[in-house]
């Protein structure tokens, strides 16, 4: 393969367009800059993404917008206790002559140009489904009908309930660790947003505001071909390569970092994570962050503003510190973030 470099007129006109699609999703959900940012290096990185959040503070209206503005199949499915791996597949009903009918579930009614799937909340379905739900992810393809169905344009979203414990099945970790990145919404804390979000009828109707934004802004059948040619394009110096593999080595033993956070014993804090994968997938986010940023090299900025999203759900606390992981962990990725040094 040629080198391509982020100035081409190929990766340029694309990057135009993955502007205008961040443009384009920003119509339906305000306030979330951040957030929309994150899924488009997501979706140009090829990678699946969980999404963190309260009720009520617009996951599942940023996900239409998205599949809307990208183009493609889009299905839902909602988690629930009495879920099975089979009605992702497949469901059976009685036709109107009495004959048994089987039709294909969410996961194969469009398989083929399926662009986005959206699990919603994940966690109340069982371990079962999990399973299923990892090879879709890990392989793009599951085996159903005596045939084996194949998704290569699939990317999968997914909530979890984090308000209600009862009748949920939280992720094992190598499910986790299958999520390019855990992006967390929050309501907006800017008084004019949240007044317009209050009163502003036009964000009241979800349907009308979809429909605003301009579908099919990528092309989505080509956006694997274009995410392979943007890894191929940006590179990373010898410094920036030692600065993460730095970041690596903080994150996994941060007592020997120096790092020290509040009323924690570092030496018995982190219990393992932060595999390969995972640093894997931290450069190839980063490397489409300076692809939209409209450079050809790493810096580390580049890292840094995706390391939170890329890297904490990767780590894993020793049992005593685990229920507090919500607050901690991100605390230890700010320390270690600010300990090591950046080339």
């Amino acid at each position: 393969m040629n080198e391509i470099r982020p100035a081409d007129p190929m990766l340029t006109d694309w990057r135009e367009a993955a502007l205008r699609f961040e443009r384009e999703v920003g119509k339906a959900v305000i306030g979330q800059a951040r957030a929309v940012r994150l899924v488009t290096i997501a979706i140009f990185a090829r990678g699946h993404v969980l999404l963190e959040g309260d009720v009520g503070v617009g996951k599942t209206t940023l996900l239409r917008a998205v599949a809307r503005a990208l183009g493609g199949a889009y299905e839902r499915i909602e988690g629930t206790v009495d879920l099975m791996p089979a009605d992702l597949i497949y469901h059976t009903f009685l036709a109107e002559d009495g004959r048994p009918r089987v039709e294909p579930g969410p996961v194969l009614r469009r398989a083929g140009d399926l662009s986005v799937f959206f699990f919603n909340e994940i966690n109340r379905a069982r371990p079962q489904v999990h399973a299923l739900l990892l090879r879709l992810m890990a392989e793009r393809s599951v085996q159903a009908f005596d045939r084996e169905y194949r998704f290569p344009h699939l990317l999968v979203f997914a909530d979890r309930n984090r308000v209600e414990r009862e009748e949920t099945f939280e992720l094992p970790a190598a499910a986790r660790d299958r999520f390019l990145m855990e992006i967390g919404l929050e309501a907006p804390r800017d008084p004019d947003l949240r007044r317009r979000l209050a009163f502003d009828p036009r964000f009241h109707d979800t349907d009308r505001l979809i429909g605003e934004v301009a579908p099919g802004v990528l092309d989505h059948a080509r956006v694997g071909g274009l995410a392979a040619a943007i890894q191929h394009g940006i590179h990373a110096s010898p410094d920036l390569e030692a600065y993460v593999v730095a970041l690596w080595a903080a994150l996994l033993d941060p007592a020997g970092a120096g790092i020290r956070l509040p009323g924690i014993a570092m030496e018995a804090l982190v219990q393992g994570g932060a595999s390969p994968r995972g640093i894997a997938f931290l450069i190839r986010a980063a490397r489409v962050r300076a692809w939209l940023e409209g450079r050809d090299v790493l810096v580390p900025e580049d890292v840094r503003a995706v390391f939170l999203e890329t890297m904490a759900h990767r780590v894993f606390l020793e049992p005593v510190y685990e229920m507090r992981r919500e607050r901690l962990v991100p605390d230890l990725c700010r320390a270690v973030l600010a300990a090591v040094p950046a080339p």
